[in-house]
């Protein structure tokens, strides 16, 4: 809890908070096991549509993301009810001091009141994490049944499609380790999106989208997340290729 100093004066202006902030500072590290739990769910729930595993275990993969989803939210709103409290004292300067605890209390509670399934669409490693299970279903085949048209669509031509999605627009060969823009949704070897953007940042010019017809100019380092869905199934094509030769 925060103390005075020992001036004789009733301002709460000598109200350190020093301990309050070190120890917020402590909890937003929690933040890292979350994502580490994120990362973790999301690579055993890749695997379980990879292996084809039953439904009911991929399931309890994206329930698993939900629930730390929730608690990520649930630390958000503590953090910012306590930053809320602190502010408040800092700027109304009140002759006595308040309930710190109400205070932290009625914010966080006015936050959590407004949660919404919505708000998981501002979680970056849970939308990610649907969009690549989404994306290995469909390399994988899995979808392939609900989302038939009846068209008849030529398999050479899905495979042949597949494979373009392999090459990197800069280097023009298959990819190895392939990031994704968020933006706009292209993929890109890493390690040459990377190069470029450090080249263009080092000359002060803006980096460009290097996928022919994007109309992103001015990509960032924080564009760039790892595309696992990708990776996987450039792998499980090759692996493929690799028996069909033998």
């Amino acid at each position: 809890m925060p103390g005075r100093s020992n001036s004789n004066s009733g301002s709460t202006g000598f109200i350190s908070f020093s301990g309050v902030e070190s120890a917020l500072s402590s909890l937003k590290n929690f933040q890292a096991c979350i994502n580490s739990g994120m990362d973790t769910a999301s690579s055993v729930a890749l695997d379980l549509v990879e292996t084809q595993t039953e439904v009911s275990s991929e399931y309890s993969m994206d329930k698993a993301m939900v629930e730390f989803a929730a608690m990520d939210r649930q630390l958000n709103h503590y953090v910012k009810a306590v930053q809320s409290m602190i502010n408040h004292v800092k700027e109304e300067r009140p002759e006595k001091i308040p309930n710190l605890k109400l205070l932290v209390e009625k914010k966080f509670l006015a936050l959590q009141n407004k949660n919404s399934d919505a708000d998981f669409q501002n979680n970056e490693k849970f939308v990610q994490f649907k969009q690549q299970l989404k994306e290995l279903k469909k390399q994988c085949g899995l979808q392939a049944d609900r989302e038939a048209d009846g068209t008849g669509v030529d398999e050479d031509m899905i495979v042949t499609q597949s494979q373009t999605n392999f090459i990197c627009p800069i280097t023009q060969l298959e990819m190895k380790k392939p990031v994704k823009n968020k933006v706009c949704g292209h993929t890109y070897e890493e390690e040459a999106i990377v190069r470029m953007i450090e080249s263009k940042h080092r000359r002060k010019k803006k980096a460009c989208c290097p996928k022919i017809g994007c109309s992103h100019t001015d990509m960032r380092m924080s564009d760039l997340v790892q595309d696992e869905a990708l990776r996987r199934a450039i792998e499980n094509h090759n692996k493929k290729r690799h028996r069909h030769s033998e």
